[in-house]
């Protein structure tokens, strides 16, 4: 059936090229990269937006087995990161393993053959089995487009922040900006200029903090250079930073107050009109919803050409656009800054596992994984990012590195236990983690904050970020206790001489 690896991962993103990068250097070399795109990047790729840029420092945002000692700028672009990650896959060799244009359309578990059986479309196309697959398509990767009565008879352009369209010309034109979050904010300066009329409708004003953003000098990129330790130091301060502020988030939300004045500065400076100062002041506590970061935000909104609808987006009318509020503006293009499938990742609705059941169904009352990674009934599946992994306030690739530490232990595990053979983690071991991670939730700003954002799902649980320190999670995922899963082998076959055939294997227990 198709091609045989022994690791099938799932996405060409940090997740998946770090995935890759570490399969290697465990002596793995039998497994293929499975991308849906024409390119790896994944977030990176597809969010080409104007003003698009990460919210964390080039130097940390990076892996720490790929340092990069020429960023450009304390905070970088789209186009350096995508252009990161690509030299990423050309350094360690990953581009013979990577499919592109290769969407993976179903995964099914064979609990006879101990094994995925993937089904592929495009230029891979056909059908893949895999003994482990390794789920990296990220939180960020399918955007959520709200449903708007009228939405389909709108006469203009329509697009997602995600999905930009550089072939239909904002200029001059009369253009709606849908939501307030960290695309929203990028977007909203960079086009604020060149656009007739900007309005912004907006459900929940974000918290702003100024960002520290500079050009790195050539001087600095130099010593990086010829002395890379340096360039780990840097990386190590910026850590230790955001490290020390974890406690203000997950134990003492009360001490943030001092984070909120300065983001009120931040907007006084530009927001003279009071009317307006009240629309963009939120009125839940700071670090609730995520920390947005910009120093041209603010700007931009105190612009003539720039309308701030403080509510949000409920119908639209031919080219009128009606807020929940009553207020309308006629505008020519719509762009919907509005997230990303967090909390219901389709990747989900197209694993199936062991009983039959899919993975969107087994989450149906909210996501759950041992340390993350590994769920119940779905042996050898592991994802990257996965549940109460997200960060509120560091690098996300910090988090992957962990993982990817359990990745390479959950492999030496199965050589250790030789032969075909499978983990899959006990219903006691996810409900335990789960139970420790959301009894720790309870008393942080994301919980007490008293704001709604997407890192709950629909029962206002949070799974999404982790509630603790990079280091805490780091020493969490050093090592697999294969005690937290069920070892599941092929029984012995037995072979009937009077039928002539063998019969089937079943998978046991041990």
């Amino acid at each position: 059936m198709g091609e045989h690896v022994r690791v099938a991962v799932i996405g060409s993103g940090f997740g998946g090229l770090g995935a890759a990068v570490r399969l290697r250097r465990e002596g793995i070399t039998d497994f293929v990269v499975l991308e849906r795109a024409g390119a790896v990047g994944g977030t990176w790729r597809d969010n080409s937006y104007p003003g698009c840029a990460c919210d964390v420092p080039s130097h940390l945002y990076s892996f720490s087995f790929a340092p990069n000692p020429d960023w450009p700028r304390t905070f970088s672009g789209q186009e350096r990161i995508q252009e990161y990650l690509e030299h990423v896959a050309d350094t360690f060799r990953l581009r013979p393993h990577i499919r592109l244009n290769s969407e993976v359309t179903q995964l099914r578990w064979d609990s006879e053959q101990l094994r995925w059986e993937i089904d592929v479309a495009g230029a891979a196309g056909g059908a893949f089995t895999a003994d482990v697959v390794v789920s990296a398509t990220g939180p960020l990767s399918d955007p959520k487009m709200p449903d708007i009565d009228g939405l389909d008879s709108f006469p203009g352009k329509v697009f997602h922040s995600a999905q930009w369209d550089h072939e239909y010309d904002l200029r001059g034109k009369r253009v709606a900006m849908i939501g307030t979050g960290a695309s929203a904010i990028q977007i909203v300066p960079a086009i604020q200029k060149e656009v007739a009329q900007l309005t912004l409708f907006q459900r929940t004003p974000p918290w702003v903090m100024p960002r520290a953003d500079r050009a790195i000098s050539k001087a600095e990129r130099w010593v990086h250079r010829q002395l890379p330790f340096t360039t780990q130091a840097r990386r190590g301060l910026l850590w230790g930073i955001r490290e020390l502020q974890v406690q203000a988030f997950t134990k003492r939300p009360d001490e943030l107050g001092l984070v909120e004045r300065i983001a009120k500065r931040n907007m006084h400076r530009s927001i003279k009109d009071p009317a307006l100062r009240a629309k963009l002041t939120p009125d839940y506590r700071i670090g609730c919803k995520r920390i947005l970061l910009s120093n041209a935000y603010y700007p931009a909104l105190a612009q003539p050409n720039v309308d701030v609808v403080a509510s949000g987006l409920s119908e639209i009318r031919g080219n009128t656009l009606v807020a929940a509020d009553g207020s309308e503006a006629e505008v020519d293009a719509i762009v919907f800054g509005t997230g990303f499938h967090v909390t219901d990742m389709p990747i989900a609705q197209r694993v199936i596992g062991a009983d039959g059941v899919s993975l969107a169904e087994s989450w149906k009352g909210g996501m759950a994984a041992l340390r993350g990674a590994t769920a119940t009934g779905f042996p050898n599946f592991m994802t990257i990012i996965g549940p109460n992994t997200g960060l509120g306030n560091s690098s996300m690739i910090l988090m992957i590195e962990s993982q990817l530490n359990y990745l390479a232990d959950y492999m030496r595990q199965l050589d250790v236990l030789g032969g075909r053979v499978a983990l899959d983690p006990r219903d006691t071991a996810v409900a335990g983690w789960n139970n420790r991670v959301q009894d720790r939730m309870k008393r942080t700003v994301w919980n007490t904050g008293g704001c709604n954002s997407w890192y709950l799902d629909e029962n206002g649980v949070n799974t999404t970020v982790w509630p603790g320190t990079t280091t805490e999670f780091r020493q969490a995922t050093r090592h697999v206790d294969v005690g937290e899963y069920q070892v599941l082998r092929p029984a012995a076959a037995a072979a009937p001489k009077s039928r002539g055939r063998k019969k089937k294997a079943e998978a046991s227990a041990a």
